[in-house]
């Protein structure tokens, strides 16, 4: 069945394909991810977008709320827990622009964010990603 002509995914649906990812993060990371939500939403904020230097909701498909585990300390207790939140709509438009499987476009967003959540560099990112393949 061409993906394009089906329903696009509920916003539960991609939580599911969320935490799918993340059960296939190695496990020396997955083992720090226990505090970790996620939330999905339509568009990023004004203030999302803002905090990553972006105009265009269009844009921004995922993003890491919170302060990376190696800068943590007691202070930061009683704050929010860290938050990865993925943006449904821009997801779904790159999903059928490049015919990239859906889970796989989660899957790399996801990877991403958790980089962050380690504090984590893109080249290490890109190497954790083909661990999880």
């Amino acid at each position: 069945m061409n993906h394009l002509s089906s329903l696009p995914p509920t916003a539960e649906a991609l939580e599911a394909m969320a935490h799918a990812a993340f059960a296939r993060i190695p496990a020396p990371f997955r083992d720090h991810l226990g505090s970790v939500v996620v939330r999905i939403e339509e568009f990023a904020d004004a203030e999302a977008l803002a905090s990553v230097g972006l105009d265009d909701p269009w844009d921004l498909s995922g993003l890491y709320h919170g302060v990376p585990l190696g800068e943590q300390s007691a202070w930061h207790s009683g704050m929010m827990p860290p938050m990865i939140t993925l943006y449904r709509q821009p997801l779904l438009a790159e999903w059928r622009e490049t015919g990239v499987e859906l889970t796989a476009l989660v899957t790399h967003v996801v990877i991403h964010e958790v980089g962050h959540h380690f504090g984590l560099s893109d080249e290490d990112m890109h190497a954790l990603e083909r661990q999880a393949d």
